[in-house]
């Protein structure tokens, strides 16, 4: 294949695509991670008891994700085809060590919340398979537009999952984001209502199937209305007898 351009190269799906664009918006929505390919959901269900923690537990991912698939897609024929799992693994793990390192350093706090989940994000089977099915077939400039919309895809599925979660079971919005984040995210704390105890179950793990459930009807939902197709032709207007 070549590294030209993009014009000819199949997206994920087995469809062409016409622009590094398409890579991009293809994990937004269309492909998701977590509510169509249903995939890394440890980190989904064990995180996102509020909008923060999900936050910062996709800033993680998409970062691997983005380093890893743009590292395997520059090896990529250097890479032989019996070892190229083992190869892929150590190029996740030691990229998962470097964010380990950076958010230890510049955000402990929320290091210390997200805590083992960092390291797991390792055996996530969404880095591997994209950087297995994607980066090692395409250009790393292909590779870095597909790890972004992964990546971003990911994110804001987590934070709308965890901030459904956290209005439920508390009536806040990124709670502590000043202290887990950094005190320039103080403005995106938000007490939606003023409650003494909330629905402890939405903060619990079987709230976080619930709302994961609910999301993936409402996208379905989405995707169903979207590929409806609009009738553009007027009514037949049908003469009644007497």
């Amino acid at each position: 294949m070549s590294d030209g351009g993009c014009s000819a190269c199949p997206s994920a799906n087995g469809e062409p695509v016409s622009s590094y664009k398409d890579y991009f918006t293809f994990g937004i929505w269309e492909n998701n991670i977590a509510l169509v390919q249903l995939l890394g959901l440890c980190p989904v269900m064990a995180v996102t008891t509020s909008a923060t923690n999900g936050l910062g537990m996709g800033i993680a991912t998409t970062a691997v994700l983005i380093i890893s698939s743009v590292i395997i897609s520059l090896m990529r024929h250097a890479i032989p085809a019996d070892v190229r799992n083992p190869i892929m693994i150590a190029v996740i793990a030691g990229t998962v060590t470097l964010v380990d390192l950076a958010m230890n350093a510049w955000m402990h706090e929320l290091y210390k919340v997200l805590g083992l989940f960092i390291a797991l994000i390792v055996t996530n089977c969404a880095i591997l398979g994209r950087t297995e099915a994607f980066a090692m077939k395409q250009n790393p400039l292909a590779a870095l537009m597909d790890g972004i919309g992964m990546g971003l895809g990911f994110t804001w599925a987590l934070v709308v999952l965890g901030g459904a979660r956290e209005i439920l079971g508390s009536g806040t919005l990124f709670s502590h984001a000043s202290s887990l984040l950094g005190p320039h995210f103080d403005w995106l704390e938000i007490t939606i209502v003023e409650v003494d105890s909330g629905v402890l179950l939405a903060i619990l793990p079987p709230g976080g199937f619930i709302v994961l459930g609910v999301m993936i009807a409402l996208k379905r939902v989405i995707d169903e209305r979207l590929s409806e197709p609009k009738n553009t032709e007027p009514e037949e207007l049908v003469a009644i007898q007497t």
